[in-house]
């Protein structure tokens, strides 16, 4: 409309200056300075074409409207104040007016006759822009310089378009730097670099050497957020930085525009984006340069070399004409498989992956065996690939990397090692690449896993050795860099234990191997901790150069390994530790200065372990005070273990020469300890701090020595440990009973002393008791007196004087020894000192005040301030202590007096023992004192519980019931500390499900029965969320009812049957995990399948707190019931008829189900156990039952258990013929209701010969068996044809074995039949079909009675039928699970037959994935997919005028003049599928009725992330005629898409540029009014009936006629 004003105003007007001074009074609209543009640019067209009128006035004219109007009012859209326009001025009217100022303002420049405006001009542009003004400003100042830039001159203006270019150059690749403003800044970046730069480049010269100089720039910055600006400026200026030959260089003659080809930071950056762009459209840009640089280097033919920074090593890029052929083959592929990257898709992918190999192919010379090509390029394909949201495609990167070197021999270069330590590295964090393939057996290992291992071994070998120990150090290092998950940390751990043995590390390499060690103790999973760590120690001895370490790094490092989870002595570790040490004793270094330790460091490891401990003995000098702290248990542990690390090395020494050497070296080793021991009882003024350490490090010899994998008892080493001990005995314990019982000890740090005194005690204990106990040895004469002296600090009750802080810690000190006693005493009744009888102590226990606080003491004045703030911070604790060893004292009471304890209190008028004999009174102090206790001293209190419930349940029910309620909400509340949950889980268990509770529970039927089956319950829904819950509670259960007899069959189930829903549940438990606890439990069955070659498999005991084992002990359990034993009997009976109804309520809920779901695990749970039970059937019982068996048979199952019950029927046949009656009435159902279950019965059939062998007339069998096949072998189902043959085949044998003359007659009929089938011409689906049902397991090697067995019920059947290996249950699982006995009467046997040796695959599906291999196996595809990239669309367009171009400027993109109107669509499917065809071809802009659908998932279904790339404009339809009325007016045709009476043809229409698309609403099309407002209706012409299309169908035929027809016009115009 405003082109059209202009022209009539000029044509009708002579005053040009009274014109544009018209133009230029009023509002500054954006039709006003729009009409101002065009007229300028009307009268620059005429004065080019010399037509112009006015000559001499137009110039100043042009001044005029420059310096009167657009100066102002770009001053005010700058943000000044002068001429500012209205301030509500929406954005995109403010867009317009900018756009036109700026055009109206460079042909004011032209027009004005010289060069003074525009540089003036620029000059104040310029200004603002490098002031910094806010980012609007910054925008217009832009604007200026992109309109008056080409008007400057080159020569005289140089400086000036120099520091222009600067300034824009500085705003382009700065703006990600500013944080404010963001937005607005990064529009001002975009416009400089997609407007400004290309047009200061055209100007050449200064200019554009000015802007590539500040690209190729030393500081400037490379991060991942900076390469996009670069890459947006360096696309813009494409043409001038790549030109093409021939193409115009600058203006002046002989002027050289820089190469970008032969700059190194050009192709750095070009990488940069290719790699790290976080973004794909600076990943298009990055290889929209690539193509042109290879494109331009293919036309130039010129030789061209560009090398790395360094100067050596292979180029970046380079040009040779005569290897022009192999470079353009070598850069297709690359650019192809990049794009295809950018798909995400893995099935279109792995087809290009063959050519990733053919790159590495032409990157490395034939002749001389070096790169050709710099591998960074290679690189950039990897970093792509692991940087994929796709978690396939990054695991197909990695495995391709570490592939790399099985096949080719690759020369070294330095960015490969740069490579592997960091995006590899990263890459292998991820914990799900480590899954294993389809088809791979549970334990197998991960796949990558062992190609990570194979790799590594095979590049440190061929390392050059210089370079080796760097990078193995940079290696371990990158493990401490982060915060890695257990199975990552794991397989790169044991990839580096079999890297061949090299003197690769030193100090720092062990340090570095410390912190990944340290770093693996995060995770919860303990044997994939343990393996960890012993991979790292046999890292260690491979890889260290012990030159460069001391025994002392060496004990350090040692020190940061769990003995109790890898380095237990005994295992293969331990003896490959001992061994390293012998053979490299002499080679240790020697440190400069004394070791921290004051030790002078020596070679020998027995000169160095002599030192270790006796400077260990020695106490440092200033801690030998009374009131010191305990000392820390570290050096404790090093030194025991630094000792039996050199006895057992000693012992490798004196194998074959006498065994005495070895108790002479223990006895140097440990004279200094034995010395002091002895002195212990004697010397009243040794340092307590010595007497503790002392005390420490026998402890740590007796544990460490004790932690072995074999062969304990009789190694030597722990007998003469036992025997020093024992020699000690009697000094020690005076020692510590003077310490415990003289008021010794006085602070709180002292009972960290007490707990140290009393540990040794028991242990002492323990070893005199192994040797056999005698009365009067040293241990014996000293409990006595402890426990005397500890009740009368007990009972001195201080007078009511204030308790002081030693008189409180006193009593604490004298209950934690009761306690040792008491828990010595009950577990060796040995140690008995009084008689049966109640004798003092325990009149004396039992009439504590229970749960009785410490009052806490008041401060002493003589008391320092850290002893007071010790006591203030951590009495809560010792007061949880004092509560914790009463009820220690008491469980040991209630279990030795559990026959005084009454049903009821009124029993007992005078008790004796009050707690014993109040039962009801001590269970309510039970309850108060889980309240008070913390978590982890809550057992005693349970092991309380667990005698005192039992006798109350009858008579104080609803105290029972509190205790239980209490005891499980703490339990709950510690279902995520690991440390202390099993342990108090175990505790809960045996006391809420001891068989006397379930029983007297299950009597009275009240609270208690019904609280224990809530519980049950809530236990196996925790066994959902944490793995081994239901273990304890069935494994406990099973045991306690039968177990425990040694007959089992004369074990009544009586308090069983009350909760068999518990068995009931165990044989249908198994939760179905998340991948990820999928994956942990398969690495974990990996590093178990080990055995002995881990050392964490012998430390670390196997928990068996997997799901199988719940059903692997009920079944067990089930298996020890006898049918002879009546209680028995209904018991199975009882779980058989709950079984059949879980099977039906699963089968109801849900009427199809998934191969592998949870209804279809459960019902083949539900099967297996039937199976198991079957023995036990008897007619009887089956009568009730066999109704229920039939009918699931006609239920549409799985395979999997359609095989169960065929099995079950054919058992249940075999055993009670007299049920075949029922069975060939499953036969007579209508055929509708039977459809293709009816196979179940067919494939029953097929095992006739089984069935028939108890039946002495088999005859009449027979021929009803052939009368029943018969029919159905002419079923219009082909499946059931399929089966009924199978069967007739069987049956028909038996015929002619038994030669059954009545059937002769039918002899031919069907002896042609089976001829005709088995003879089947041709190879179809039908051959194949009989082919493989007769080859199936199931017909061709499955016994139903040979076979039945454990493993052909757990383990081969579900593998051979499909079923997803979590459900696969190996034999071996059931003989390691030892809670309960195997029966021997139960066939455990393999299977006979050879089952277990047959492949899985149902016949029908078969030919399933049969050619899956083809993609894998071929080398190289001659085609793959690739998605359209149009490289010539990236360079950004020049002259964006429309609005709707704003945003694709920033994109870099060119497009067309078409709009698509959909605001009358209302289905966000067809808004984003039409989003997406706007953008694939280019459309200007799509107009939606409104822009909340594009937030709709559907719609980003759809659009695939379009809206981001495609302009985007609101109009409601309302307001659809008003905005089709103004694209008229701006020369827009409006065409609709509609059959109507004066519609086109579409193949006859031809599209105007400017056309506008309006599509109608999925129903109704485009209503009347509308109609009325088209310029043209286009129809699409049809063949078919249907009379409409879909609409986004519709719309996506009509885009794409448009994008042909201007395709064809543009190429003709070149052309």
């Amino acid at each position: 409309m405003e082109r059209v004003l202009a022209e009539t105003l000029l044509s009708q007007s002579r005053d040009l200056r009274g014109l544009l001074g018209a133009l230029c009074r009023g509002e500054a609209s954006a039709e006003r300075v729009e009409t101002l543009r065009f007229l300028l640019q009307r009268l620059e067209d005429a004065e080019e074409r010399g037509g112009g009128g006015g000559a001499g006035a137009l110039p100043e004219a042009a001044r005029e409207v420059a310096a009167g109007f657009l100066v102002p009012l770009l001053r005010g859209l700058r943000g000044r104040p002068a001429g500012a326009p209205d301030p509500d001025l929406p954005a995109r009217d403010r867009r317009r007016v900018l756009r036109a100022a700026t055009a109206a303002l460079r042909s004011c420049a032209r027009l004005a006759g010289g060069p003074q405006l525009a540089a003036a001009l620029a000059e104040e542009a310029l200004r603002d822009l490098v002031a910094g003004g806010p980012a609007a400003g910054a925008e217009a100042a832009v604007e200026v310089l992109a309109a008056v830039g080409p008007c400057l001159r080159p020569h005289e203006d140089g400086p000036l378009l120099e520091r222009v270019a600067q300034a824009a150059l500085a705003l382009a690749l700065g703006a990600d730097g500013e944080q404010d403003e963001a937005g607005p800044l990064e529009d001002a970046a975009a416009l400089a670099a997609g407007r400004l730069l290309p047009a200061l480049g055209q100007c050449g010269g200064a200019a554009l050497r000015a802007v590539w100089a500040g690209l190729v720039a030393a500081g400037a910055p490379s991060g991942p957020g900076r390469v996009g600006p670069r890459l947006l400026v360096l696309s813009a200026l494409a043409e001038r930085l790549l030109p093409e030959p021939g193409a115009d260089r600058g203006p002046r003659a002989g002027e050289e525009d820089p190469d970008a080809r032969r700059c190194w930071r050009f192709w750095r950056t070009v990488q940069a984006g290719l790699a790290r762009a976080p973004d794909a459209l600076t990943r298009k840009r990055a290889r929209y340069l690539l193509q042109r640089a290879v494109e331009v280097s293919a036309e130039r033919g010129a030789p061209c070399a560009c090398g790395p920074r360094e100067g050596t090593g292979p180029s970046l890029f380079w040009w040779c004409e005569k290897k022009k052929d192999e470079l353009l083959k070598f850069w297709e592929n690359y650019i192809l498989i990049l794009e295809t990257l950018e798909g995400n898709q893995i099935h279109v992918i792995k087809p290009v992956l063959p050519k990733l190999n053919s790159l590495f192919e032409y990157a490395v010379s034939e002749e001389n065996g070096c790169w050709l090509f710099h591998p960074s390029w290679h690189m950039c394909i990897y970093k792509r690939m692991f940087e994929s949201e796709n978690k396939i495609l990054t695991r197909e990167g990695v495995i391709h990397f570490l592939e790399l070197y099985e096949t080719r021999s690759l020369p070294f270069a330095p960015e490969f090692s740069e490579f592997i330590i960091g995006p590899l590295m990263d890459a292998l964090s991820e914990s799900s690449l480590y899954s294993r393939s389809p088809g791979q057996l549970i334990g197998s290992g991960s796949p990558l896993g062992l190609k990570l291992q194979k790799f590594l071994v095979t590049y440190v070998s061929l390392l050059p050795e210089e370079i080796k120990s760097s990078f193995l150090l940079k290696f371990i290092q990158k493990m401490t860099s982060r915060h890695w998950c257990a199975i990552p940390i794991l397989f790169l751990s044991k990839a580096l234990a079999n890297v061949p043995r090299c003197k690769a590390l030193g100090i720092e390499g062990l340090l570095a191997l410390r912190d990944v060690l340290q770093r693996t103790m995060i995770t919860h999973q303990i044997l994939l901790r343990g393996a960890a760590q012993c991979y790292l120690l046999q890292t260690a001895m491979n890889l260290v150069d012990v030159e460069k370490v001391t025994l002392s790094d060496v004990s350090t490092f040692l020190m940061s390994l769990r003995q109790e989870e890898s380095l237990g002595r005994g295992t293969s570790l331990w003896t490959e530790l001992c061994d390293w040490l012998r053979v490299n004793e002499s080679c240790f270094g020697r440190a400069s200065a004394c070791n921290p330790t004051g030790l002078p460091e020596t070679p020998s490891l027995n000169a160095y372990v002599k030192n270790l401990v006796q400077e260990y003995i020695t106490s440092p000098a200033g801690e030998t005070g009374e009131d010191c702290f305990m000392p820390d248990w570290f050096e404790a542990k090093l030194v025991a273990m630094m000792v039996l690390l050199a006895i057992d090395v000693e012992g490798m020494k004196t194998q074959y020469s006498e065994k005495r050497r070895t108790q002479n070296v223990l006895r140097i080793f440990l004279d200094p300890l034995l010395d002091s021991l002895l002195k212990l009882g004697t010397n009243a003024y040794m340092p307590v701090l010595r007497a503790d350490r002392c005390l420490q490090l026998l402890l740590k010899l007796l544990h460490t020595c004790m932690l072995t994998g074999s062969g304990a008892r009789d190694d030597e080493v722990f007998t003469l440990l036992q025997s020093f001990a024992m020699s000690a005995t009697e000094s020690v314990s005076d020692f510590i009973l003077r310490r415990l019982t003289m008021n010794e000890l006085s602070s709180v740090s002292d009972l960290d002393r007490c707990h140290l005194y009393l540990m040794v005690l028991t242990e002492l204990i323990n070893i005199h008791l192994k040797v056999g106990w005698k009365r009067g040895n040293p241990i014996w004469r000293v409990i006595s007196p402890l426990k005397n002296a500890s009740i009368r600090h007990l009972q001195d009750t201080d007078s009511g004087q204030e308790p002081t802080l030693a008189g409180q810690i006193q009593r604490v000190v004298s209950m934690a020894a009761l306690a040792t006693v008491c828990e010595a005493v009950d577990q060796k009744p040995e140690l008995q000192l009084d008689s049966l009888e109640p004798g003092p102590t325990e009149r004396f226990l039992a009439s504590l005040p229970l749960n009785q606080t410490l009052q806490k003491p008041h401060p002493e004045e003589h008391s320092s301030f850290s002893e007071d703030s010790a006591a203030s911070q951590g009495w809560g604790k010792v007061v949880a202590q004092y509560i914790h060893d009463q009820w220690v004292c008491l469980s040991f009471l209630l279990r030795k007096y559990h026959t005084l304890i009454p049903s009821s209190e009124g029993d007992v008028p005078d008790p004796v023992l009050p707690a014993v004999q109040m039962p009801a009174r001590t269970l309510q102090s039970a309850l108060g004192a889980l309240t008070v206790l913390p978590s982890d001293q809550v057992l005693p209190v349970f092991h309380c519980m667990k005698v005192l419930v039992p006798k109350l349940l009858t008579s104080s029910e609803s105290l029972c019931v509190e205790s239980i309620d209490m005891a499980w909400k703490i339990i709950s509340a510690l279902s995520n500390t690991q440390l202390i949950f099993w342990s108090n889980l175990k505790a809960f268990v045996q006391f809420v499900f001891d068989t006397k509770v379930l029983t007297i529970a299950a009597k009275i039927k009240g609270q208690a029965y019904f609280k224990i089956k809530e519980i049950m319950y809530k236990m196996i829904e925790m066994s959902a969320i944490k793995t081994g819950v239901f273990n304890t509670l069935i494994s406990y259960c099973c045991k306690s009812w039968i177990v425990s007899a040694s007959d089992v069959s004369q074990v009544s189930l009586s308090s069983a049957k009350n909760y068999s829903e518990l068995i009931l549940e165990a044989c249908i438990f198994g939760t179905v995990f998340r991948r990820d606890q999928r994956l942990i439990q398969d690495v974990q069955t990996y590093i178990e399948n080990l055995g002995h070659d881990c050392a964490a498999n012998t430390v670390i005991e196997n928990t068996k707190r997997e799901d199988h084992y719940v059903r692997i002990c009920a079944v067990k359990f089930l298996c020890l019931l006898h049918g002879s034993n009546m209680s028995h009997k209904l018991f199975m009976e009882d779980l058989a008829i709950k079984l059949l109804d879980k099977d039906e309520s699963v089968s109801k809920s849900r009427t199809r189900y998934y191969v592998n779901s949870q209804q279809h695990r459960l019902k083949n749970r539900v099967w297996q156990t039937l199976l198991v039970l079957f023995p036990s059937f008897d007619q009887n019982f089956l009568n009730r039952i066999i109704d229920k068996i039939f009918q699931a048979g006609f239920i549409n199952n799985q395979a999997s258990i359609k095989y169960f019950i065929e099995w079950i029927i054919i058992l249940i046949l075999h055993k009670f013929p007299q049920f075949l009656l029922k069975f060939w009435d499953c036969f007579s159902y209508c055929e509708e209701n039977l459809k293709t279950s009816i196979c179940t019965f067919l494939s029953v059939l097929s095992h006739l010969d089984i069935i028939t062998q108890n039946i002495p007339e088999k005859k009449p069998v027979l021929k009803q068996a052939l009368v029943t096949v018969l029919q159905w072998c002419f079923s219009h189902n082909f499946s059931i044809r399929l089966y009924a043959l199978a069967a007739l085949k069987k049956v028909w044998s038996m015929c002619k074995a038994l030669r059954v003359e009545e059937l002769e007659a039918l002899t031919s009929v069907i002896e042609s039949s089976l001829n005709q089938v088995e003879n089947m011409p041709g190879t179809g689906n039908a051959k194949k079909n009989w082919q493989r049902i007769q080859e199936h397991f199931f017909f061709a090697s499955f016994h139903p009675v040979r076979d039945y067995c454990l493993e052909t019920i757990f383990y081969n059947l579900p593998r051979l039928s499909g079923l997803v290996e979590d459900e696969w249950i190996a034999i071996g699982k059931f003989t390691r699970f030892t809670d309960i006995p195997s029966d021997a009467g139960f066939q455990w046997y393999l299977s006979p037959t050879h089952l277990c040796e047959l492949k899985p695959g149902d016949w029908a599906q078969q030919d399933v994935g049969s050619h899956s291999g083809e993609a894998d196996s071929q080398s190289e595809w001659t085609d793959v997919q690739k998605k359209i990239i149009p490289w010539k669309n990236n360079a950004p367009d020049l002259d964006l005028e429309l609005v709707f171009q704003d945003r694709v400027a920033k994109l870099g993109k060119s497009i067309s003049r078409l709009i698509v109107v959909a605001s009358l669509i209302d289905k966000p499917t067809n808004l984003g599928g039409l989003c997406r065809t706007c953008e694939v071809f280019g459309a200007s802009a799509l107009v939606l009725g409104s822009l909340q659908c594009v937030g709709d998932k559907q719609f980003q279904g759809l659009s695939v992330s379009a809206e981001q790339w495609l302009p985007l404009v609101e109009v409601k339809p309302p307001q659809l005629i008003d905005f089709l009325q103004q694209k008229k007016t701006e020369g827009y045709t409006v065409i609709g898409v509609e059959q109507t009476a004066k519609s086109v043809d579409l193949t006859q229409y031809s599209f105007p540029e400017r056309s506008l698309l309006l599509l109608g609403n999925e129903r109704e099309g485009i209503p009347a009014n509308l109609i009325q407002q088209l310029d043209v209706c286009v129809e699409i012409p049809q063949q078919g009936i249907i009379r409409s299309l879909n609409v986004h169908v519709s719309g996506a035929l009509l885009i794409w006629e448009y994008t042909r027809q201007q395709l064809l016009r543009h190429g003709g115009a070149e052309s």
